[in-house]
């Protein structure tokens, strides 16, 4: 996996924490391609819904968007079929994935049917999608009304 295809505001490293009042609106990502003709889904989950301890609800899905231009360099160039959700961890320290897959044509996605239960691997087998391209993730827990401060 290429991180460097995959560019979130805080760069293309893994493991940065943030309060979920910092993350509240979609970030701006970025990604790097070469040819007009590719398109891209970018995927972003929380493996350990609903908390690290007990993810009986993994993966939970936090954004999905498909028909992302080879070239465009931002996603809002995509198509977006599930709307961003603010992460909302209540228990434990959750790690947020964001994962991009070429896709092996246009309008070839389809929407999932939850949220809740997704599965990334069996969602790109479903839609001819190959092995993910990049992916970066980053780790946020619940925020307190001290540390909100």
């Amino acid at each position: 996996w290429e991180s460097g295809l995959l560019k979130l505001p805080w760069g293309t490293s893994n493991a940065y924490e943030f309060m979920p009042s910092v993350i509240a609106s979609r970030p701006r990502v970025e990604i790097g391609g070469e040819d007009m003709r590719d398109a891209c889904t970018l995927i972003m989950t929380d493996p350990d819904a609903p908390s690290p301890g007990d993810p009986y609800l993994r993966e939970h899905l936090h954004w999905m968007v498909t028909d992302i231009p080879g070239t465009a360099g931002i996603v809002s160039f995509g198509k977006e079929i599930v709307l961003y959700e603010t992460p909302k961890p209540v228990a434990g320290i959750h790690r947020y994935a964001f994962i991009l897959f070429k896709q092996r044509g246009r309008q070839t996605e389809r929407q999932p049917a939850s949220r809740d239960c997704f599965n990334t691997r069996r969602f790109s087998g479903d839609n001819g999608s190959d092995l993910p391209v990049a992916a970066v993730y980053f780790d946020a827990q619940r925020e307190t009304a001290a540390r909100k401060r």
